[in-house]
C-alpha cells in the first residue's frame, strides 16, 4: 500500500475516457456498480445511524469552537468515548443523546449546574 497526501489545489482528474465511460452510464448502472463494489459495501442502517449521531455532536462541539478535549473536559464527558462516538465508531446511548439535546437547547443551565 503507497500512502500519498492529496494537495487539495491541484485534485485527481478522470481522464477523457473515464469521463466518458462514466457519462455513458445510467443512474441504475451507477448504483449496481456501486453495490458490487468488494472494496466499498452500502452502509448498514446501524451504521448509518451512528453516523447521524457523531455528526450532531460533533456539530454542537464545533459550534461551541472547543476540540475534542475541550468539550469533553468542560461537559464532563470521556474524551475517548466523544472520538469514539464522532467518528461513528459506536452509538450512544439515549442517556448521552438526551444530554446532548440539554447542552444544545440549555447551555448556560448546564454551565451553572456543572459549576456548583
Amino acid at each position: 500500500m503507497a500512502r500519498f497526501t492529496l494537495d487539495p489545489r491541484n485534485p485527481p482528474r478522470l481522464s477523457p475516457e473515464e469521463a466518458a465511460r462514466l457519462d455513458a452510464m445510467t443512474p441504475e448502472e451507477i448504483e449496481q456498480n456501486a453495490l458490487d463494489d468488494p472494496d466499498n459495501p452500502p452502509s448498514t442502517e446501524e451504521e448509518l445511524d451512528r453516523g447521524v449521531a457523531g455528526r450532531r455532536v460533533r456539530l454542537l462541539r464545533q459550534s461551541l469552537n472547543l476540540s475534542q478535549p475541550a468539550f469533553a473536559e468542560r461537559y464532563r464527558i470521556n474524551v475517548a468515548r466523544l472520538r469514539d462516538i464522532e467518528q461513528g465508531r459506536t452509538m450512544p446511548d439515549s442517556a448521552f443523546l438526551a444530554y446532548i439535546t440539554v447542552i444544545e437547547t440549555e447551555r448556560e443551565a448546564v454551565d451553572r449546574a456543572l459549576a456548583s
